[in-house]
């Protein structure tokens, strides 16, 4: 099970970060990685972390994003910087054996947090 959190409303160019806590399953060997769902749009690739920490992010968010994990506490967390409009989406985690761009390969998926961002 995942639970993400820290989603909410913020003025074009602020700041969040998501958190999503694994329960029931091994975290320290799972890949995490967070995607996002816009109205009308495909669930998109977002950022992701390996089990080996290695990162990656999808091109609009290099450069103005952070994903980290703390395995003793279970956690994935998603720092985004200088936010934008179209940024605004529910923003999901999940949980594979490694990181992919595509959706269908993760086991596991948060219920999702709404982040909003507008003036």
């Amino acid at each position: 099970q995942l639970q993400a959190s820290g989603g909410g409303s913020v003025q074009p160019g602020g700041s969040l970060t998501l958190s999503c806590v694994a329960s029931g399953l091994a975290f320290n060997t799972y890949a995490m990685a967070w995607f996002r769902r816009a109205p009308g749009q495909e669930r998109e690739f977002v950022s992701g972390i390996s089990d080996a920490y290695k990162t990656y992010y999808a091109d609009s968010f290099l450069g103005r994003s952070t994903i980290s994990r703390d395995n003793p506490k279970n956690t994935v967390y998603l720092q985004m910087n200088r936010l934008k409009p179209e940024d605004s989406a529910v923003y999901y985690c999940a949980a594979a054996p490694k990181v992919w761009v595509g959706a269908s390969p993760y086991e596991y998926w948060g219920q999702g947090t709404q982040v909003t961002v507008s003036s």
